[in-house]
């Protein structure tokens, strides 16, 4: 296995991250260990979790899974989320997210965490607050490197000054959406990362299921979430996104790869991709995940993908600059 370093911080990860979303829910603890074990075969060093994640259960299956092996995997956990009945046990503040890392490292049974992301922008909560207190935490060694889910380009670009500004720990790494169907995140978000070295691990590769080749135009399956999850159906509504699914399928099967296999590798072939998560209810959803390792993603491949859907417009709005019409480039 090929390992990368994670932004500017000198850890080397697995070009894939494991999501543990499943730990303790639709994966009981014995089908965690295995598809754990499966990842650990197979080279994966990276494993990705949250506090909300089955109200904290994922975190208690990870714990335990990382005992034996707790100095050669890097785990990560967030906060920002409700957690509880309390009003305050929610957001960016330094008031929960205190409390959030004492809880996650008791339930992880672990004494620092090594990735450690605010899930969600806070706006209600100014983020000097949220820096401040994440730079405490890492000073005392209770998490090792900040991240930032979920958030824009600016939103991150502006905590990256604040730290740089007050010499505290900055945001080493963040977490957006990104598929064949959800490419926001070219115009600004990967930009941005490349350009400041920080690390990316996107979540959602599958698009929820919609890449996975049970979808199309006018097909679905029976269950899954995005025919039983009311935020996953209006996430991936539109039509066109279940004709490029259809599309992807085709092309998947004229190149001989299962079509989550190469959805996956599709997205962490972009160049501001440190290693996009993936997830599993079981050991042989994991496995295709896992032979995106083995895809051959050359450059033509890659635009054969990306040209079955939409490309976002350039963050100017110029999108006569991508053609010879426009005023020259230096």
């Amino acid at each position: 296995m090929k390992y990368k370093f994670l932004g500017k911080t000198g850890v080397m990860v697995s070009p894939l991250c494991m999501g543990t979303m499943s730990f303790g829910g639709i994966a009981d603890e014995k089908t965690s260990k295995a598809m754990f074990n499966q990842c650990r075969d197979a080279g994966i060093n990276f494993f990705d979790c949250a506090n909300v994640y089955e109200k904290g259960r994922s975190e208690e299956v990870l714990g335990k899974l990382i005992k034996d092996c707790r100095d050669e995997v890097i785990i990560t956990s967030k906060a920002y989320f409700q957690m509880s009945s309390n009003v305050n046990a929610g957001g960016a503040t330094r008031y929960h997210i205190v409390r959030a890392v004492e809880d996650s490292l008791r339930r992880l049974d672990t004494d620092y965490i090594d990735l450690y992301f605010i899930h969600r922008f806070d706006e209600k909560t100014p983020i000097e607050e949220t820096l401040s207190v994440l730079n405490d935490l890492v000073r005392q060694g209770k998490i090792l490197y900040i991240g930032a889910s979920n958030f824009a380009a600016w939103q991150v670009a502006k905590a990256l000054g604040i730290s740089a500004k007050n010499g505290w720990s900055r945001f080493e790494c963040i977490q957006p959406m990104y598929n064949l169907v959800k490419r926001q995140a070219e115009v600004e978000i990967l930009p941005m990362a490349e350009s400041e070295q920080v690390g990316v691990i996107s979540y959602s590769p599958l698009g929820g299921g919609l890449l996975s080749g049970k979808y199309g135009k006018n097909k679905a399956p029976d269950a899954g979430r995005l025919v039983e999850n009311k935020m996953y159906m209006v996430r991936y509504a539109d039509e066109w996104m279940h004709e490029v699914a259809g599309n992807f399928t085709a092309l998947a099967e004229e190149e001989n790869y299962n079509p989550v296999s190469l959805a996956v590798a599709w997205v962490g072939a972009h160049p501001g991709i440190t290693a996009p998560i993936i997830g599993a209810r079981n050991v042989e959803q994991l496995k295709a995940s896992l032979d995106a390792l083995d895809v051959d993603m050359t450059d033509e491949l890659y635009r054969r993908i990306a040209d079955l859907s939409y490309t976002p417009p350039l963050a100017t709005d110029r999108n006569e600059e991508k053609t010879d019409f426009n005023y020259g480039l230096r």
